[in-house]
């Protein structure tokens, strides 16, 4: 997808636990080409090698490798926060980006950096992301980051791919809750990124072009915005006759 000025939006794609950026690159693969080919799209490994199996030993060849480590309840957490950090590092210094896309532990990642960036406590200095999209994502159980994370529902568009077999379904869907007007997209496959039906495929392709158009509007509103405030700014009112008028001695220059 690009932009107003034709530049392809940049997206963030974290793979699942103990796989690899390559193989998440393979499972999109099997969908229709026309949906990516406007994303430049960037596919990193998980900071850490995996620490025990992995369920695509014989599927696809190693090294395989892991964000972060949890508990069998997925209540306690085991380097999140440096993987936090990583994560945030990387996006400023390869970035701006302009969304996420997640499938599994790396969805989970993803929609945590989401509401935590709209909470003010990650990505400050970088601009709001535009889009996520989410297979087999789920909330964290921790209170402590369940307050901040999800305080508020987060505005991000967001598309979420829910498997009727996923054993991971049911906190799929209880994280789409977490987002504004989600699209939620439902295949009949379980844990695994889904082959798209036809219709899946056109309805993706319309929350795209949505989206792409909310954007280009966006643009030219903050252009508009921009422009007009700097003419203002430049405008001086004629003082009516007999009547002092105050000047400012400074202009505050308008930005977006």
């Amino acid at each position: 997808m690009e932009d107003e000025g034709g530049k392809k939006m940049k997206i963030l794609c974290l793979h699942g636990f103990r796989t690899s950026g390559s193989f998440l690159k393979k499972q999109l693969s099997k969908w229709d080409p026309s949906i990516f080919a406007r994303f430049d799209m960037d596919f990193p490994d998980g900071i850490f090698p995996a620490g025990g199996k992995s369920e695509i030993e014989g599927i696809f060849p190693p090294p395989y490798f892991e964000w972060f480590q949890f508990n069998q309840e997925f209540t306690e957490y085991t380097n999140l926060e440096e993987c936090i950090t990583y994560l945030c590092e990387y996006i400023t210094s390869k970035g701006p980006f302009d969304g996420l896309l997640g499938f599994s532990q790396g969805a989970t990642l993803s929609a945590l950096l989401l509401g935590y960036q709209a909470q003010g406590k990650v990505l400050k200095d970088h601009p709001t992301m535009k889009l996520f999209m989410s297979m087999s994502g789920t909330k964290f159980k921790d209170p402590s980051i369940c307050e901040i994370a999800y305080k508020d529902p987060i505005t991000v568009r967001s598309v979420h791919f829910i498997g009727a077999k996923d054993w991971l379904r049911l906190p799929s869907e209880e994280l789409a809750t977490a987002f504004v007007d989600p699209l939620i997209i439902r295949h009949p496959q379980g844990h695994t990124v889904p082959r798209l039906d036809e219709a899946a495929v056109e309805q993706l392709r319309n929350w795209t072009k949505e989206l792409l158009a909310e954007t280009a509007k966006t643009v030219l509103e903050n252009r508009d915005a921009l422009e007009n405030g700097e003419a203002k700014t430049g405008e001086q009112k004629q003082p009516e006759e007999g009547r002092e008028v105050e000047r400012p001695d400074e202009v505050v220059a308008v930005s977006t």
